[in-house]
């Protein structure tokens, strides 16, 4: 996971001066992300696609992951998506996955959400 701070200008002759922090663990154990991605159901003659990364997670433990993107620029706008995932799913060849779906923000010039749906990528 990567973090970023904005540094305040009165403590820093550089505004754009930023720190990047990996977070590798979390109480001792390895985290690690699934990728997702799709397309939203198709409301108000057009639909959104959508890619992202879910928030890290530890490993070896029952456990969920929180996510957010924005979907794709159509039909002149643009909607959030937000939420948590299900539970990991195990695969028999070992790893997981997770189920996510939901509701976008409501936008547009004709007020409308999509519904989304999906699973994530599979991780050991």
């Amino acid at each position: 996971m990567s973090l970023y701070h904005f540094a305040d200008k009165a403590r820093s002759q550089d505004a754009e001066h930023t720190h990047v922090l990996y977070l590798t663990s979390w109480d001792g154990r390895p985290v690690h992300r699934h990728h997702f991605s799709g397309v939203t159901s198709f409301n108000a003659g057009h639909e959104h696609r959508y890619a992202g990364s879910t928030e890290p997670a530890p490993t070896g433990v029952p456990h969920t992951h929180h996510y957010f993107t924005i979907t794709s620029f159509n039909d002149g706008h643009k909607h959030e998506i937000r939420g948590v995932t299900g539970p990991a799913v195990p695969l028999p060849e070992g790893g997981h996955y997770h189920k996510f779906h939901g509701v976008t923000t409501v936008s547009g010039t004709h007020p409308h959400s999509h519904k989304y749906s999906g699973n994530t990528s599979p991780r050991n």
